[in-house]
């Protein structure tokens, strides 16, 4: 049975549908990226809150935007199901909890109609425009926060008179429009995996838009507000098997449904400027500074991802759990927790840290997942500089260990090298990869070589303690390889 709107009252009882008349939702939340995460979260609790209070939330119905060309399938199975979707939470005794989510009520194809999403974003319906563009998609660089006014896309849409194509073309249109109109900005609401991912989105539309218009710009920033969250619920890329398990399940039909673990969160700063959904009744924790909570995910949940997939790729596991299973590198995860992340968190009200940590291991061992150490590994060159670098720095100013987080990065260098400890080759999936390779390559002569991009790392090579601990690493996964080195770093007494 395909899903549609059509089939909603003929699927089994096991799944939970949405029951609420969906043709009497507004449009109040814009989505840039609706991809998996998207769907697993942002779109699930305002599903949560359509199921619970109608009246109130049915004004924050979601229309989704793709830009990318690769956003066309997206449209394609939108459009075909009515723009719902299956969600199946993953547990790991084997047992689902699956829905069918039903917030999303419009999606767009910029490439197709740019003047569409522009007319969409600058209506008055509109107070919300929410990201998930991952972390390349801010256009700024790691080290410097400066936006990169050379992309080609963006100098395209800087050109007098052009179509818009880029997400700050379309939403910096759509804001000039609204300010000659006379109508407010809507928010501009990360929730993308960034450290102060409100102040970046602040950053880079306000300097899109000063190369624009610097008036607009400045009416940006006086008017406009960009919340900080945190987003937090592990969701693989969708694969086969679980389009085929919920046929086999439920008898049901979707092109494109996510598959996630259980566990989920949401911190967000409450800002906004035209107002917001009740998403604490949702269970999003709306707090007055995101800053504990963003940190406390990026270094302990988002860089242990990064201690664990090189190294565990490197050793010949393919799948997370596996990795994590592995009570070597689930000892080395914890460690690496314990010793460098957690001094360089703040205070997390209403979290205990301790069983937070030994929940992320939980987390990862979920077996039923099935997330793949691949995934971990790609795009690297937006992720270590943004979740590792900053544990690297904080314990560089005060002395603490550095040795597990320098570890990890040469790890990286090796797995950028292009061929595991087989000799296998690896499938380097990287915007960075032309570069990146050669120089992982050449570390055999120059063994800072990969370090030396200061783009990625600023001045971490000029420092002494840093490279001493990165060198140490690096040549033991050129001679005895990860397990080895891991095995080392774990038995080794913590030091500055």
């Amino acid at each position: 049975m395909k899903l549609s709107a059509a089939s909603l009252d003929r699927l089994p009882d096991d799944v939970d549908v949405p029951r609420y008349d969906r043709s009497a939702i507004t449009t109040g939340i814009v989505h840039f990226g609706v991809g998996g995460f998207h769907r697993a979260h942002q779109a699930m609790y305002v599903d949560r809150l359509l199921r619970t209070d109608f009246e109130s939330a049915s004004r924050w119905g979601i229309c989704g935007v793709g830009v990318l060309p690769g956003d066309r399938r997206m449209k394609d199975v939108m459009d075909a199901q009515d723009c719902l979707y299956t969600l199946a939470l993953r547990h790991a005794d084997g047992s689902w909890d699956t829905s069918v989510i039903g917030s999303i009520v419009e999606y767009l194809f910029a490439p197709d109609d740019p003047e569409a999403v522009v007319e969409k974003l600058a209506h008055a319906d509109t107070r919300i425009v929410s990201l998930t563009v991952t972390e390349g998609g801010y256009n700024f660089s790691a080290t410097t926060g400066e936006f990169d006014a050379e992309n080609p896309s963006v100098r395209a849409d800087l050109a007098p008179g052009a179509v818009p194509s880029t997400t700050f073309g379309l939403v910096c249109e759509a804001l000039a429009r609204r300010k000659n109109r006379g109508l407010a900005p809507f928010t501009i609401m990360s929730c993308d995996n960034i450290e102060g991912n409100g102040h970046i989105a602040r950053s880079t539309f306000t300097a899109f838009a000063r190369l624009k218009d610097p008036a607009l710009a400045q009416w940006i920033t006086d008017h406009a507000q960009f919340p900080n969250s945190m987003v937090d619920r592990i969701t693989p890329v969708t694969t086969p098997d679980v389009v085929d398990e919920l046929a086999t399940r439920y008898d049901l039909e979707d092109a494109w449904p996510v598959a996630a673990e259980p566990f989920t969160q949401w911190a967000l700063e409450d800002s906004f400027t035209l107002g917001r959904p009740a998403f604490e009744d949702a269970g999003v924790q709306v707090v007055d500074d995101v800053t504990p909570y963003e940190l406390m995910k990026l270094r302990l949940l988002n860089a242990s991802h990064q201690a664990l997939c090189y190294v565990g790729y490197l050793s010949g596991y393919r799948l997370v759990h596996d990795v994590t299973q592995d009570p070597l590198f689930a000892r080395f995860l914890l460690r690496y927790m314990d010793v460098e992340a957690t001094p360089t968190l703040q205070p997390v009200p209403g979290i205990d840290l301790a069983d937070y940590k030994r929940t992320l291991i939980e987390r990862f061992s979920n077996p039923e997942i099935r997330d793949t150490v691949a995934r971990l590994c790609a795009e690297s060159s937006d992720r270590i500089p943004k979740w590792l670098v900053p544990v690297v720095r904080a314990n560089l100013d005060s002395g603490g260990p550095v040795a597990l987080s320098a570890a990890v990065i040469a790890s990286w260098a090796r797995y950028a090298e292009g061929v595991d400890e087989q000799g296998e080759p690896i499938d380097i999936v990287d915007r960075l990869k032309d570069s990146l390779v050669p120089v992982a390559r050449s570390q055999h002569e120059d063994p800072l070589a990969f370090v030396r991009n200061r783009d990625l790392f600023g001045d971490l090579v000029d420092d002494e303690r840093f490279t001493a601990a990165y060198l140490d690493a690096l040549g033991g996964f050129h001679t005895r390889g990860a397990r080895a080195v891991v095995e080392e770093l774990v038995g080794r007494p913590a030091r500055a």
